[in-house]
């Protein structure tokens, strides 16, 4: 893969990692606007294996501030297999919060500056922690959406974990 300097898509993801110093690359496709998923519409356009296209979740976290005995939320980016599940039992527990919940999709898109079916886990509005399914290492590449729907970045597992300052965790069920 080579490195990229310039991409005419301009998405934060893209700018983030071209700061940073990432190889990527960008891979389009014509997104149908009536596909009910949008991480099987990529793999099927791409003709890339669904274990290594993988899906951004917005999670809404809950913790237990142990001071105020006050209960606290905040939001966390689940990043899994578009192919599976997201066990949110485990995506708290690698997050260190009491519960995990999907995000409400107009909270997600607030939070991110993308709109659903296009939230990259790079570049988003506001900085949130990541976690990565660990499955994502057994790949040399991985695809995660570049920052709108049809636009697929594809870059290492270890290099999308460095720039997002992210970790690992078992976060996939099925």
């Amino acid at each position: 893969m080579a490195k990229n300097k310039r991409h005419s898509d301009g998405t934060p993801a893209a700018v983030q990692l071209t700061a940073a110093g990432v190889p990527f690359a960008v891979h389009t496709y014509v997104h149908d606007p009536s596909a009910t998923s949008f991480g099987a519409e990529a793999t099927q356009a791409l003709g890339v294996e669904p274990a290594r296209v993988f899906k951004t979740l917005m999670v809404r976290l809950e913790s237990v501030r142990r001071a105020a005995g006050v209960a606290a939320e905040e939001y966390a980016v689940a990043v899994v297999p578009v192919s599976s599940r997201l066990d949110l039992k485990a995506a708290a527990a690698a997050l260190g919060a009491k519960r995990a919940a999907l995000a409400d999709p107009a909270v997600a898109e607030r939070l991110t500056g993308y709109v659903v079916g296009g939230i990259s886990p790079l570049g988003q509005r506001h900085r949130h922690r990541l976690v990565l399914d660990g499955s994502a290492l057994d790949a040399d590449t991985v695809f995660v959406s570049g920052g709108r729907r049809g636009l697929e970045i594809e870059l290492a597992p270890a290099d999308l974990l460095a720039v997002a300052d992210g970790t690992t965790a078992d976060l996939a069920l099925g």
